[in-house]
């Protein structure tokens, strides 16, 4: 029984995606205009880059909605996926120019990506993998199950011990230092962890554990001061926006300068904005407005009203995308989609909790809105993931109904 994909295709998933990808090039014209205007640059030229990675990303969404769900459980394909990106961060980390006091880019010709960032969906796909394989073992040994130890991955045999690869990677990143993205990870890997299917009681127990460390981390630099923690090798390049988190109005000039003109976009945006294009803190007076800080211009053009809009449709698209994982009956399937779903909601998290001051500034992009190419394809073929495994999931129902009327 043969069955077109086409017509299996999720439009509550791809009509969001696509929604919030046309706005994404409308606040990247927005947010980047008027200074690119102002040194006499094509005002449009950061929109056109941004519209050519989008126009990658719906090829690279057409192709992996087309292949084989297979794909994903080959362990050759993996091995090499991961082989690569360590390759690559360690290109980026030890044989790249540092920008902003941080490695982390490789630039060929016009052309520059972020090892990082694709890094999150490999990490989901690599614990996918392997907690997939091991579901008998889990129900009966529970998290005993995940600590089997074996490296890298063969026909019919699990991957290696998940815990030292993640630590390898995530040490990776954070020493570059991308202390955004490094955080990133470790809540994708703490979500991957709790839906693998152990005890919620482990869950509990590291989720108290990361709390309380986070605690006591804050209430050693604020007894010690940021000053004497800058100190620390590698620490020093985000000191400054521990300071900000603390009170960005200490010190306008330097270390609180993004916050305090944050709040200030905000504060102007008011309930319904100034009107798009019209921010005033996007002209120089907020740095990173169009990539860590550009929901706070959003908020400032669009008000509370537009941004709650916005903001409505990301955790609509992400509650699509996690009730595919609820629905599937494959454990990878359902593992695969829950990951990415979880994600993005905790890059969401990230963004927003450190334009308002509630954790502190750690660089981290807004899905969809930021201006950023690597994000955007990234995110894309996430959703294409999630497409094919939605595809598969509604296939197999369908040969299931089809094998009961026969049979």
């Amino acid at each position: 029984m043969h069955i077109d994909k086409k017509h299996l295709l999720n439009y509550s998933i791809l009509i969001p995606y696509m929604i919030l990808s046309v706005l994404g090039l409308i606040i990247v014209y927005s947010t980047t205009s008027a200074t690119l205007v102002d040194y006499s640059i094509n005002p449009f030229k950061a929109m056109i880059n941004q519209g050519a990675f989008w126009v990658v990303s719906l090829l690279a969404i057409w192709f992996i909605y087309r292949l084989r769900l297979n794909f994903l459980k080959n362990a050759n394909v993996l091995t090499m996926a991961l082989l690569v990106e360590v390759i690559l961060l360690i290109v980026a980390r030890f044989f790249t120019q540092e920008v902003n006091g941080a490695h982390g880019w490789i630039v060929i010709g016009r052309i520059s990506f972020q090892p990082a960032e694709y890094l999150k969906i490999i990490v989901i796909w690599f614990l996918t993998f392997t907690f997939s394989r091991r579901q008998k073992a889990i129900a009966v040994y529970d998290y005993q199950a995940l600590t089997k130890r074996r490296w890298w991955p063969r026909s019919g045999s699990d991957l290696t011990d998940w815990r030292m690869v993640c630590l390898f990677l995530i040490g990776l990143v954070a020493a570059q230092p991308d202390l955004g993205n490094a955080a990133i990870i470790v809540l994708t890997v703490l979500i991957m962890v709790s839906i693998s299917g152990i005890g919620y009681r482990w869950f509990s127990a590291i989720f108290l554990s990361i709390t309380a460390a986070s605690a006591l981390f804050l209430g050693l630099i604020g007894l010690v001061g940021v000053k004497t923690m800058a100190k620390v090798p590698v620490f020093g390049y985000v000191a400054k926006r521990f300071s900000a988190f603390f009170n960005p109005f200490n010190d306008l000039t330097d270390s609180g300068h993004q916050l305090a003109h944050s709040y200030y976009a905000m504060s102007n945006g008011s309930w319904f904005g100034l009107g798009l294009g019209h921010s005033i803190e996007k002209r120089g007076y907020l740095p990173e407005a169009t990539t860590d800080f550009v929901f706070s211009i959003v908020m400032e053009e669009l008000g509370m009203i537009g941004a709650c809009l916005i903001l409505a449709l990301v955790f609509f698209l992400i509650l699509r995308i996690i009730l595919v994982g609820i629905k599937a009956k494959n454990h990878f399937n359902a593992m695969m989609a829950i990951g990415i779903g979880g994600m993005m909601l905790t890059q969401v998290f990230v963004n927003i909790g450190g334009i308002s001051g509630l954790i502190p500034s750690t660089g981290v992009t807004f899905p969809f809105l930021s201006q950023g190419g690597n994000s955007l394809l990234v995110l894309s073929v996430a959703i294409a993931m999630v497409l094919n495994i939605d595809a598969n999931e509604k296939r197999a129902d369908i040969l299931e109904e089809a094998e009961k009327e026969l049979g």
